[in-house]
């Protein structure tokens, strides 16, 4: 299923954007107006570690988490998150699919994670591992083809867990403007998708959809002549939404 808006919980109605509207966003923001690409994938990652630690409540800092992570902007998005996390004395281990293709500041954020308490799994060890949530950010937007190697290995061992999923932008293995699944894909229990919704996200495999501001400027949509309210996140940075009507 699609659908072209969404709307908070105050009652604000949000745009949902393609994937090529998406990229456009992105394009003209790090190429011309900022935020830059490290910037705007801070501002997610912070958002994902509180939304985890939302999800958990006071169990946040003893519960095992997981952390699965690609090799592009999603993946960065939660290699960050899980150092919010390691940061404050969280239980995390890092999955990255594929790190000796980690792009230069996903990389980065791996190298400054190393730097933490956090811990680091291989691919091959993902059966040692016992979570009580898992962090899914291994695709995003990008997604072209069926998941293959490593990415849908991890995939397909999420989908054998009974832990709380949470899902950075979109559920890995879903086309973000279609919501076709073409290989192995994510049911997640929560979704936080950023900057704007993506017209997918109105499909089961979403779980409850919340939106995250990374600060994309005003004028970035503006040039792009998609018409955003001011109010979408007034004194919040994350909001729950839902399709409208």
């Amino acid at each position: 299923m699609t659908t072209d808006c969404f709307v908070s919980d105050t009652g604000v109605i949000v745009p949902a954007i393609t994937t090529n509207q998406m990229r456009e966003v992105d394009r003209v923001a790090i190429e011309e107006l900022g935020p830059n690409l490290y910037q705007m994938m801070e501002n997610a990652g912070r958002n994902l570690a509180l939304m985890v630690m939302d999800v958990l409540g006071s169990d946040w800092s003893s519960t095992p988490i997981t952390v699965l992570a690609g090799t592009g902007g999603n993946g960065g998005g939660g290699i960050c998150a899980a150092r919010h996390l390691a940061n404050r004395g969280a239980d995390v281990a890092l999955v990255v699919s594929e790190p000796t293709r980690l792009r230069s500041v996903p990389k980065q954020q791996l190298d400054i994670y190393r730097s933490t308490s956090g811990k680091v799994t291989a691919v091959a060890d993902l059966e040692t591992l016992r979570p009580g949530l898992i962090v899914d950010a291994v695709i995003g937007y990008s997604l072209s083809n069926a998941p293959r190697g490593a990415a849908a290995q991890i995939i397909e061992w999420l989908t054998s867990r009974r832990a709380h999923v949470i899902s950075l932008d979109v559920p890995s293995g879903i086309d973000s403007t279609t919501g076709a699944a073409p290989g192995a894909h994510v049911r997640a229990s929560t979704t936080l998708t950023l900057a704007l919704p993506k017209t997918a996200l109105d499909a089961s495999e979403v779980g409850d959809l919340w939106l995250a501001d990374i600060e994309i400027p005003g004028e970035v949509y503006k040039r792009l002549g998609i018409d955003v309210p001011p109010a979408v996140f007034a004194n919040r940075f994350r909001v729950p939404i839902q399709p409208y009507p």
